[in-house]
């Protein structure tokens, strides 16, 4: 088994300071693979001397070269798809087939299309008697989950970096791999030392130690909302600038007039996506009270063809959750959502003999919920869908906004105006129509606690630009 005790910093793996370490366990089996050097903040700040130094040339390379730089770098992950696919569906139990369609090709489209919005951007524009200039930042901070291991680095370093700054990045302790290969890739792509540093570690340590440092200039983070809540308040020490990308329980609202048999298997598939570790996961099904019976036979049927297995098999749909730890946790929010009266259509535990080691659990699914049970309010991240039914479109509006989270939501009704017209009314960052399927290029990002600021596209570069007005 490798052990990992360096970090990535100025162009070289470093040892750490440190000599504590942190497991990685494979979660369909329970085995550690791996372990990670748990980081301290005397590393944090080896990192950030480096990021600082290169920064003042990287900010002075020019935008096609840096564009050039990104998109080698999402040419060396097509070429390593399949290996780094398998990397993510050992570290986080991602199925196989999921990892190759999905988790790695958002991670390549992230630093493809940072590389052309950047060509494209207009960095500097006369307006009124001003020159309006956009500026990096200089070293950015960014804090990245183990649900798309890969695709969340990919989305801020990319589109940090096409801005013109350095990056000190913690990924998750649960999940480094993908990132240790993404590593491979900047080298062979020939990123100047500095550009991009890695710290291995904890959120309390590395995480805490890179949201307070005084020379970044600015924290990307993504992760739950209380963790979120803690990089603001000690990013606000230094009065640094921060893009947060928090929680989510969003709803998918069918209307009256909408074809049952069209939106509901895409519900039931917008809730269990990656085991329904998503922050954007649409884990709330608002419908008629009247065609509530129907809404549940059809969610019945849509998952009895969901294959709960090996991550390794081309024919599982959902693996394992990341971890014993996050299996617990959802098992415990089933377990309250049974005792505050809410009713099982299915599933409801593992699925698995009691001596599997994995960290699954199946598929369940929840009617007769209402606003105030702690199933409705609250994020569970794990395969779980609740039904809600209401009795007429204000209602519904009602029942959809009654979450302090707006991330995401999807409207379904057979008049595409009428859909139109109630998706406006939801408070979300991003919605979907008539299953409308999700655009990694749009700006991403929350309403409420789910967040501040936008990822991705043009709205996602300007998150790491400064604004400057010359004068005279």
């Amino acid at each position: 088994m490798n052990v990992h005790d360096t970090h990535y910093i100025g162009g070289a793996w470093r040892p750490s300071t440190s000599t504590e370490y942190i497991p990685v366990v494979n979660p369909a089996t329970g085995e550690e693979i791996t372990k990670v050097v748990a980081g301290t903040r005397a590393d944090v700040d080896a990192a950030v001397d480096a990021a600082a130094a290169a920064a003042p040339a990287w900010s002075q390379t020019s935008v096609e070269d840096r564009a050039k730089f990104l998109s080698g770098i999402a040419e060396g992950i097509t070429e390593r798809l399949e290996d780094i696919a398998g990397l993510l569906s050992s570290e986080i139990g991602a199925p196989i087939g999921f990892a190759r369609a999905v988790q790695v090709p958002l991670a390549i489209n992230s630093f493809s299309h940072a590389a052309e919005t950047a060509a494209e951007f207009d960095f500097e524009y006369p307006e009124g008697n001003s020159t309006i200039v956009h500026e990096p930042f200089g070293v950015v901070g960014a804090i990245t989950p183990w649900n798309y291991p890969l695709f969340m680095v990919a989305e801020k370093v990319a589109y940090a970096l096409a801005a013109g700054n350095t990056v000190v990045l913690k990924p998750s302790e649960v999940a480094p791999l993908s990132t240790i290969s993404l590593v491979e890739i900047f080298e062979s792509v020939g990123v100047p030392p500095g550009v991009l540093n890695v710290v291995f570690g904890t959120g309390p340590v590395v995480g805490e130690a890179i949201a307070a440092h005084p020379e970044i200039g600015l924290i990307t983070f993504t992760g739950s909302t209380r963790a979120g809540q803690r990089v603001a308040e000690l990013a606000a020490r230094t009065v640094k600038r921060v893009t947060l990308e928090l929680g989510g329980k969003s709803p998918t609202v069918v209307l009256e007039d909408a074809d049952l048999s069209a939106a509901i298997p895409v519900a039931v598939q917008g809730a269990m996506m990656n085991s329904g570790q998503t922050c954007s996961a649409l884990t709330r099904l608002v419908v008629p009270r009247d065609k509530q019976a129907e809404v549940e036979s059809i969610v019945t049927e849509t998952l009895a063809n969901y294959t709960v297995g090996d991550p390794s098999d081309d024919n599982t749909v959902l693996g394992p959750l990341v971890s014993a730890a996050q299996q617990q946790r959802v098992l415990d929010y089933i377990e309250r959502g049974k005792a505050e009266g809410a009713r099982v259509v299915t599933g409801g535990g593992t699925g698995r003999p009691q001596e599997d080691q994995g960290a699954y659990v199946e598929p369940t699914v929840f009617a007769d919920v209402d606003t105030s049970m702690v199933i409705h309010q609250e994020e569970i991240f794990g395969p779980v869908l609740v039904i809600e039914p209401y009795d007429d479109e204000e209602d519904a509006a009602r029942i959809a906004n009654d979450s302090v989270y707006g991330l995401a939501g999807a409207v379904w009704s057979g008049d595409p105006a009428h859909a139109h017209a109630f998706a406006r009314r939801i408070k979300a960052g991003q919605v979907s129509i008539n299953g409308g399927a999700f655009d990694p290029n749009a700006p991403f990002g929350g309403y409420k606690q789910s967040g501040v600021g936008r990822q991705a596209g043009r709205f996602g570069l300007q998150e790491f630009l400064e604004v400057k007005a010359l004068q005279g």
